[in-house]
C-alpha cells in the first residue's frame, strides 16, 4: 500500500516553508517486468506503476521563481533562464522549461516534495519526480501521454540524460493491478491484468547507478549506430535476425539484445494472459542473460544477486531491472513463498556484500494524479 506518511510529509514541509493551502499531486515509481533497453529503440516494454511515489504539495507564488523544499534540500530556481546545477534541481527546473517548450504557460510556484521511491535502485525515482512536478506546475491540466512526453523532454534536454519514454509513461499512465504493454514507437498501450499469483520482489544490489556517467548513453548510441548501418529510423523496425549479419562489434551485440528482448516481451504478454508464470520466469532469466552478455549493462554484483535469486525455491525468474550499471533486480515469486525466498536471498547476498541491501515487495498501482 502507498505509504500515506509521504503525503503528510509533503504537506507538513509546505506548511513549514511557505504560506497558503497547496494542492497535492502524486506520481509513482515503476517496475519494468520485461523489455529493457528497448524503449529508445522503438520496441515494446511491459512496465507497471508501483505503490511507492513522489508527492508534491504546490501553490502558485506570484513570482517568476520556483521555491522548492524537498528531501534533498531547499532551493530557489529562476524561470527567466535555465541554469544547469548538475543535481536534483535540474529535474525540477527542467520540467518547467519543458512545459514552456511545449506551449504551456508556467508561473512561479512554491513546491514541497517528499518521496519514498528509492533513489538509484532502478525504480525510476527521477521519472516520478518529473511527472509529479509536471502535474503540479500545470495545475493538473497536463496528464497522461502528454505529461509523460514533457517529463521525458525535461530529462533529455535539461538534465542531459538520453532516456526513452517508458519510465515517465508508466508513472503517468499506470493502471492499478495491471502492467502496461507499451509500444514505444507509437505510444499505443494496453493494460494487462496481473494474476493474483504474481508477486514481484525488488532487491537492491547495493551498487548505486548513475546514468549520467555515460554508460547508458553509449548503449543508446550503439543502437542508433546499428539502425543507421541498416538504414532504419529505429532498430525495432528490424524483422529478421538475419539482417544483423551486416553488423559487427558493439552495434551487433546491442541490436541482438534489442530484437530478442522485443520477442521476449511479446511472449511475456502471452504468458501473462495465460497465467503461465513458469514461462514468464524463463523469459525474465533469458532477458538478464542478454542484458549481461549483449547489452553489457550488468555488474558482477548484479549478476551474482540475479543468479542467487534464480536458484532460490519459489522464484520463477529474475533479472536486472532499469538502465543497469547497478541498481535493483526484479524477481517473480510465488506469493506463498515470497517471504522465505526473500530472506534466503538476503541472507546469502548480505554475506557477500558485507551489508544487508534494501528489498521490498511491490504491487501495481495507479498512475499520477491529484490527491483531493
Amino acid at each position: 500500500m502507498t505509504n500515506p506518511s509521504q503525503s503528510q510529509i509533503a504537506l507538513a514541509r509546505f506548511k513549514d516553508a511557505f504560506s497558503g493551502t497547496p494542492r497535492l499531486f502524486r506520481a509513482p515509481g515503476r517496475i519494468n517486468i520485461i523489455g529493457e533497453h528497448v524503449d529508445y529503440a522503438g520496441g515494446k516494454v511491459m512496465p507497471a506503476a508501483i505503490d511507492f511515489a513522489c508527492w508534491v504539495a504546490a501553490r502558485p507564488n506570484g513570482l517568476d521563481v520556483l521555491r522548492v523544499s524537498s528531501d534533498l534540500g531547499q532551493s530557489e530556481l529562476s524561470l527567466d533562464q535555465f541554469t544547469k546545477q548538475g543535481d536534483w534541481r535540474d529535474y525540477v527546473a527542467g520540467v518547467a522549461f519543458a512545459l514552456r517548450d511545449a506551449g504551456h504557460a508556467v508561473q512561479g510556484y512554491d513546491l514541497a516534495i517528499a518521496s519514498d521511491v528509492p533513489m538509484g535502485a532502478g525504480v525510476s525515482s527521477s521519472a516520478a519526480l518529473e511527472v509529479a512536478v509536471g502535474l503540479a506546475l500545470s495545475g493538473g491540466a497536463v496528464t497522461g501521454k502528454d505529461l509523460a512526453l514533457i517529463a521525458q523532454a525535461a530529462e533529455n534536454t535539461y538534465v542531459g540524460m538520453a532516456c526513452g519514454i517508458m519510465d515517465q509513461f508508466a508513472s503517468a499512465c499506470g493502471v492499478e493491478g495491471h502492467a502496461l504493454m507499451l509500444d514505444c514507437a507509437t505510444l499505443a498501450y494496453q493494460p494487462i491484468p496481473l494474476p493474483a499469483t504474481a508477486c514481484f520482489l525488488i532487491i537492491d544490489s547495493g551498487v548505486k547507478h548513475q546514468h549520467t556517467s555515460g554508460g547508458y548513453a553509449s548503449r543508446r548510441a550503439d543502437c542508433e549506430a546499428a539502425a543507421a548501418i541498416l538504414d532504419l529510423t529505429l532498430l525495432a523496425e528490424v524483422t529478421d535476425l538475419a539482417a544483423l549479419d551486416h553488423l559487427s562489434g558493439n552495434p551487433l551485440k546491442r541490436a541482438r539484445h534489442v530484437l530478442t528482448e522485443i520477442d521476449r516481451t511479446q511472449r511475456a504478454e502471452i504468458a501473462l494472459v495465460q497465467g503461465d508464470l513458469m514461462e514468464l520466469g524463463r523469459l525474465l532469466n533469458a532477458s538478464h542473460a542478454s542484458l549481461s552478455a549483449d547489452m553489457e549493462v550488468s555488474t558482477p554484483e548484479v549478476d551474482r544477486l540475479t543468479a542467487l535469486a534464480q536458484a532460490t525455491e519459489g522464484v520463477y525468474g529474475a533479472r536486472m531491472m532499469g538502465g543497469g550499471f547497478g541498481g535493483s533486480i526484479i524477481a517473480l515469486v510465488d506469493p506463498d513463498l515470497a517471504a522465505a525466498a526473500l530472506e534466503a536471498i538476503l541472507e546469502t547476498y548480505s554475506a557477500y556484500l558485507g551489508q544487508r541491501p534494501g528489498a521490498f515487495v511491490v504491487r501495481a498501482a495507479a498512475g499520477a494524479g491529484e490527491v483531493v
